[in-house]
């Protein structure tokens, strides 16, 4: 089959195209031809930093696409069916023809949308949906009266949090985003407020009268963390998905602030007993996206998939410019 990966860490350049063996299918996988993927931050740290071993690396976590074969222990899907998931970051990836994955971090893909808009979904939505569930521990319809602030709203995580946020908990959200585009974007996703994260954060807060008890630090969070100190609330939960080099909490002690890495891939990882909660949450954002309870968080589409549209879609992510999600469609 068709692949696209590297073979040695480094720029985008390194990304080729080559013929790769067909998945092992494994007693709970389901086979999928791939038609939609899209490009995470994550796709661009593994390539750049991390050596492949044992010939090329196939990258990328987010698909969809239908289903062809099952294994011998699959029970909860047939040949046919069209599915969305984020994959797992120790098997081979979805830039791929065929992809393998465990059926139980597995979606049924919103009939209301295509392959491509679909494949947007699933690694933002799972980190956002742990995010306010899991980390934070709100209940559905929790956090009335409470204050959520979202650092890097336009991005992927942030468009489909503030969504979620706004759509089954009572949270007021404040995003923050710099440029014209992205604070309207923000707004378009429900955002109640809008502060620029380029600015003194910890002041913009409190000119809202606000005083958060829930920060997800999408990003720079080393930069942001003491406006993220002062400006939250006591006791106030802090959950970030970045990788800064060093994270001082010492300051966070007088607030008694707990801090919460969120990192999608430990279910799939460790083969966690709770793994099958992704497919459970994929499958509830689905009928909430066909409900139009929630929108599509893609804002570039770039074609098929080819080694030409890959690249191009790793230096747009380098950039650190993209609003929302790029998607690409099947080879």
């Amino acid at each position: 089959m068709k692949a696209i990966g590297y073979r040695a860490a480094g720029a985008a350049g390194t990304l080729e195209i080559f013929d790769a063996d067909r998945p092992e299918v494994r007693p709970r996988d389901l086979l999928v031809e791939v038609k939609g993927v899209s490009v995470n931050p994550v796709d661009v740290k593994l390539r750049a930093a991390v050596q492949s071993e044992g010939g090329a690396r196939i990258l990328g976590f987010d698909a969809a696409g239908v289903v062809v074969e099952i294994g011998d222990e699959v029970a909860g899907y047939e040949v046919g069916d069209e599915v969305f998931y984020a994959g797992d970051v120790t098997r081979a990836g979805t830039n791929a023809a065929l992809h393998a994955v465990d059926e139980r971090i597995v979606g049924r893909k919103p009939t209301s949308l295509d392959f491509a808009e679909a494949a947007g979904l699933p690694l933002t939505t799972i980190t956002a949906w742990e995010m306010l569930f899991e980390s934070f521990r709100l209940t559905e319809g929790g956090g009335t009266g409470q204050t959520l602030l979202v650092i890097g709203g336009a991005g992927g995580v942030g468009s489909i949090l503030i969504q979620l946020a706004k759509a089954l908990t009572g949270l007021t959200v404040i995003a923050t985003a710099s440029r014209p585009e992205t604070r309207d974007w923000v707004r378009k996703m429900g955002a109640d407020h809008v502060v620029d994260h380029r600015g003194d954060l910890a002041a913009q807060v409190a000119e809202l009268g606000l005083t958060p008890g829930y920060v997800a630090a999408l990003t720079a969070t080393d930069q942001h963390w003491p406006a993220i100190i002062e400006l939250i609330a006591p006791h106030g939960q802090i959950a970030l998905i970045d990788d800064p080099e060093t994270l001082d909490i010492k300051p966070a002690k007088p607030k008694a602030l707990s801090i919460h890495w969120e990192f999608m891939f430990t279910r799939s990882m460790f083969g966690t007993e709770d793994i099958g909660a992704q497919r459970e949450l994929l499958n509830r954002v689905s009928e909430m996206i066909d409900a139009g309870a929630l929108q599509s968080t893609v804002t570039e589409r770039l074609g098929p998939l080819s080694v030409e549209t890959l690249r191009a879609a790793h230096l747009r992510q380098e950039s650190g410019r993209v609003i929302g999600k790029q998607v690409l469609g099947g080879f």
